[in-house]
């Protein structure tokens, strides 16, 4: 859907909105060096629409030129305790490795399906709030990761094989969620706008107690700025 924006004229990027804190500082950022924003989140059959529901609060309030929201129904494949609910989200810090919320293969499904769009839009710029620093443990959040998938987007596209060159910008990749969340106050970001919680109540309420909780309530005490996170039980 259209969301007002007064800038059509700058060049356009397309912006990984999920709906949480990473995300929605990513999208401040990608404005702030002045592209024209196009939003796409995802509903993979994510345990709860709450996120899907902030994500589009953030495109209006962040000016977004446009979101967008694919369904892409991973929970067939399950794998994932964030797609298939037979399997606990676990509790913070509780699993070494790579934990079971890690969903099988989904930022390469939605890095291509951003990449699709991007090509339509003639846009040469992809933005995504990957973080290796203070991130879960998934493979596909290293800056390996994200360089392998820009070189295979130019390589895949017919854009990229007439010259022009895709970019993939993931400019949390090395900042703390302290930083983060300095970064995005300093942009103008309203938190309380954005979803973490893996398991958050329809109305977007966080459970106070998952690993994404327990980082991003880590992120706001070291920053030392207020956390507007409205938790269940408290």
């Amino acid at each position: 859907m259209p969301v007002a924006n007064n800038e059509r004229n700058a060049p356009p990027a397309v912006v990984l909105l999920s709906g949480g804190l990473d995300s929605a500082t990513t999208l401040a950022i990608a404005r702030d060096q002045g592209f024209a924003c196009h939003a796409i989140a995802f509903d993979y059959g994510q345990r709860h629409r709450a996120e899907l529901d902030a994500s589009l609060r953030q495109a209006k309030a962040l000016g977004a030129l446009s979101h967008r929201t694919v369904h892409v129904d991973m929970n067939q494949f399950g794998g994932s305790a964030l797609t298939d609910f037979s399997i606990d989200v676990p509790e913070a810090h509780s699993q070494p490795g790579i934990p079971s919320t890690y969903v099988p293969a989904r930022n390469t499904v939605m890095l291509s399906l951003a990449l699709a769009l991007a090509e339509t839009l003639n846009s040469r710029d992809i933005f995504l709030g990957v973080n290796a620093v203070d991130y879960s443990g998934y493979p596909d959040c290293r800056p390996e990761y994200i360089a392998a998938f820009e070189q295979m987007a130019n390589l895949a596209t017919k854009a990229g094989v007439e010259g022009a060159r895709f970019r993939v910008h993931a400019p949390l990749i090395d900042m703390s969620k302290s930083d983060i969340i300095r970064t995005g106050t300093q942009l103008g970001v309203d938190y309380s706008l954005t979803v973490s919680c893996y398991q958050a109540t329809p109305d977007g309420k966080a459970c106070g107690h998952c690993d994404s909780c327990a980082l991003r309530a880590e992120g706001f005490a070291a920053a030392g700025i207020p956390d507007p996170t409205p938790y269940v039980n408290r």
